[in-house]
């Protein structure tokens, strides 16, 4: 009866470590939605659209990017605004469409002092041509009310993701 009572429990052992090692070897990992455009640390992504501001981190004027800033740069209309103008402006790609991508693309950009944007790049994509239609989109928009710092307009980076998604 005791070599049966052995037997039995060393079989039991190998699905536990079946579940053990299956448990332990997948890696899942959710990113957190983001909405709308927010202020974060500059970190080094796909190709930068001027190398030198990269580097020297200085905005079109010269001066010095923020990252954080007491008062956040503003789109035109406010937030509100920015919805109306992604709308009315971005085009979901037709390659994009035909093939069912749909994601969120982010980007980062610099808004400068005198409130133009600049130093667009893409942080990640999704392809389907959706990146550059991104891209395009916040190149072309309208000047933003610029950051403050310590009561003074100041040059800031901004992260935006736009999502793509078919009704």
């Amino acid at each position: 009866m005791k070599i049966n009572l052995l037997k039995n429990s060393k079989i039991a052992w190998i699905p536990l470590c079946f579940l053990g090692l299956l448990t332990f070897s997948c890696d899942i990992a959710t990113e957190p939605e983001i909405e709308g455009p927010t202020q974060v640390e500059a970190k080094q992504s796909m190709g930068p659209t001027d190398i030198t501001a990269r580097i020297n981190n200085v905005g079109k004027d010269g001066k010095e990017i923020f990252d954080v800033t007491e008062v956040m740069p503003v789109p035109p209309d406010g937030m509100q605004g920015w919805n109306t103008y992604l709308t009315e402006n971005l085009i979901y790609p037709e390659d994009a469409k035909s093939l069912g991508i749909e994601g969120t693309v982010i980007l980062m950009f610099v808004v400068n002092s005198d409130g133009s944007v600049s130093n667009v790049e893409l942080v990640r994509g999704i392809g389907g041509g959706a990146d550059e239609a991104a891209l395009e989109v916040v190149k072309n928009s309208p000047d933003w009310t610029p950051a403050m710092e310590n009561g003074k307009v100041v040059n800031s980076r901004m992260k935006l993701p736009v999502r793509f998604k078919l009704s």
